[in-house]
Parts: structure tokens; sequence; C-alpha cells
């Protein structure tokens, strides 16, 4: 059985989308439609290309005029919402379609957003409307902030993500987070966890080009609530890893008692597919009990012989004074879609509340 996320475009999931299409269109064609779903190169398209191929096909039974198909759209929402059977990923197409077909049209496809993201987020479609309306559409964003679904409230803070993973970028919010940062003032103690992992999200991203704008935002939100608390400490988390000397000590990290006392690099080759196997030990020389946040770093060789550093977490929990403790630990080198592998040298170093100590050295091998 296929674990292909492009195969949840499926003939079931065709099957179930026909279903509710008859229902919303007089006339519908299902036959035909299924037909021009199912090319000769269909089983060839990615993810994203099935997605935008529904879209198109869709639109060949919807009127061309946007108007009109709008609130078809908007019928197909609300049946697809009664469909127990239909798998929700791949209703993607949905938010697609307003961002193809919409854009020329604000007002309708804002209403139309607010709808579907209640069924499949829109965090992706709102991006084309940011560019090409600016304060009118960030302003949608701080009306849908404050909206009684959760859902909506999420697509303010996630649509409005600087750096939103696959989506569009929208360079003005991130060399200027100030719009941002307004709405998330509103959803930072929000009620739904939901929103509130949106948030810390957000906050993360905009920590990697304005590190400083987080730390003062850190120190505004301290103490408001214990979610609040919670959505700094993972808004924050890209400044832990870092490193970063104020957010260190914003969490009371202090390296100076700690002490590295052993660090083995147990297999020195790893062969591909393997696991790395090292181990280190450190000791609390402080009088009273301390907080140590226990991370290592990969140093991944790169194509151009140039490497690229990954900070691993391993704990962060409260020591005794004058513990000792060895841990041992394991590094997968299987293969994964999101980073590839060069074999030769590869270094790794452990860390110590934030203090990083010398890196050893390992053979990836072929």
């Amino acid at each position: 059985m296929s674990t292909l996320l492009k195969d949840l475009y499926s003939k079931e999931f065709y099957n179930h989308l026909a279903n509710a299409l008859t229902a919303v269109i007089p006339d519908f064609d299902k036959r035909k439609f299924i037909r021009m779903i199912f090319v000769k190169d269909f089983d060839g398209k990615e993810l994203k290309e099935r997605m935008r191929h529904t879209t198109e096909v869709l639109r060949q039974f919807l009127p061309a005029d946007y108007a009109r198909a709008a609130p078809v759209i908007e019928k197909l929402v609300k049946r697809l919402q009664k469909e127990e059977k239909i798998s929700i990923l791949p209703c993607l197409f949905l938010p697609d379609y307003i961002e193809q077909y919409g854009l020329e049209d604000f007002t309708r496809s804002v209403r139309a957003m607010e709808l579907v993201t209640c069924f499949i987020t829109c965090e992706f479609a709102v991006r084309p409307f940011l560019l090409k309306y600016g304060d009118r559409m960030i302003r949608q964003m701080k009306v849908w902030s404050q909206h009684e679904d959760h859902r909506v409230r999420r697509l303010a803070s996630e649509g409005m993500r600087p750096r939103l993973p696959w989506a569009m970028a929208v360079p003005a919010l991130k060399k200027d987070p100030a719009p941002v940062l307004r709405i998330l003032e509103i959803l930072k103690n929000d009620p739904h966890e939901w929103v509130r992992r949106s948030v810390a999200n957000n906050l993360n991203d905009i920590s990697k080009d304005h590190p400083e704008l987080v730390m003062d935002i850190a120190r505004r939100w301290k103490n408001i609530s214990p979610e609040t608390d919670a959505v700094i400490r993972h808004g924050c988390r890209t400044l832990l890893k870092h490193g970063h000397p104020e957010m260190l000590r914003y969490y009371q990290l202090d390296s100076r008692p700690i002490s590295l006392d052993d660090f083995s690099i147990k297999t020195l080759r790893v062969p591909a597919g393997g696991e790395l196997q090292f181990t280190f030990s450190f000791t609390n020389g402080s009088r009273k009990p301390q907080t140590i946040r226990l991370e290592y770093a990969v140093y991944f060789k790169r194509a151009g012989g140039s490497f690229s550093k990954k900070v691993f977490k391993i704990s962060e929990k409260e020591y005794a004074p004058g513990a000792s403790v060895t841990i041992q630990r394991k590094q997968s080198f299987k293969p994964i879609t999101t980073r590839k592998y060069y074999t030769g040298e590869q270094r790794l170093s452990v860390i110590l509340n934030g203090k990083e100590y010398p890196a050893g050295k390992f053979e990836l091998r072929g």
C-alpha cells in the first residue's frame, strides 16, 4: 500500500468528490469529470501538480465568471463537510481555486476563504492577496483574528507567517513584521491550542530575522499565563538552539557550573543508512539544582565540501548539585526526503546550556 501523500488523490477520493459535485452542480457529468482527471500523465504528477490539475479540471464544470463560481465553491464545501469518508488534505484544491481565479475579486474571495478555511486551511491562498492588496488584506487578517471560529483565527496568524513553509513569499512581512506582531498580540493568549501553536511558529519565523524583537516580546509576555509562557518557549526554540545569550539568560540556562567530562564517538565509520553512536558525560558543579539543556550538533557535509550545522535537542531538566550523568545517543543516517547525505568527513559536537564543545569527527561511507 502506497504511503505517498500524492496518492491521497485516489480513485476513491475523486469518486467522493464527484458525488458531492453532483449534488451542487446541475447536470454535472460525473463520468466526464473522472475521465478528465485521470489523464495519461496523472500517475507522474506530484502532490502539488495533482492539486493544481484538480483545480483546473473543476473550473471546466463551474461558471467561467468567478462571481457565479464562488457561491458554488461555498456550496461544495458545505457538502464535503457532510462526507465522512472523504480525505481532507487533497481538498487543498478548494483554496487553490480561490487563489488562481479569485484574486481580482477581493470581497467574494475573502468571504469564500473564511468559509473554506473552516474545512481546509487557506493559509497558502491568502499569500497572493497579501502581495496584491497589502494593507487592505492585513486589515482583513486583523478582523479574522477576532473571529468566533478558531480555524479562522488561526488563519490570521498562519497566513501571515514571514517564513511559512511551502508558501509564496511575502518579502514585506519578512523585512518588517510589525503588521504580523499586531495580529499576534491579539492571539497570544487564545483559548485554542491550535491557534497558540501558530502564534509560536510565527514568532519562531520572526526570530530568524529579528531576534531582538522577539526577545522584547518574550519579556513583555512573560507570566501572562502558563499558555502564553508555552507560546514563548516554542516560539523561541531557534534562538535557544543557536545559543542566543539573552535567551539563555531568560531561561536561566547558565553553562558556567557545568563541565563536559567525557565525549566519545563510538562509530567512527558510519555505513550508508546506518547509525552514528556516541556518548558523553557531564557534571553539575553548582551547589544548587541546575536546569541543564542538552543538545548535540551534527555538521553534515555539503556537496561542495563545506558543512551544514543541525542542532538536535536531547532534553532539558533539573539536575541535583554535584550530579554526574552519562548520556548515550544515536543519530540515524537513513535516507529522508528533507536531507541529502554526502559521504566523507562529518562532525559532531555536544552543547550544554548553549555552550558548544569542540567537535569530533567521523566518516560517512557510501
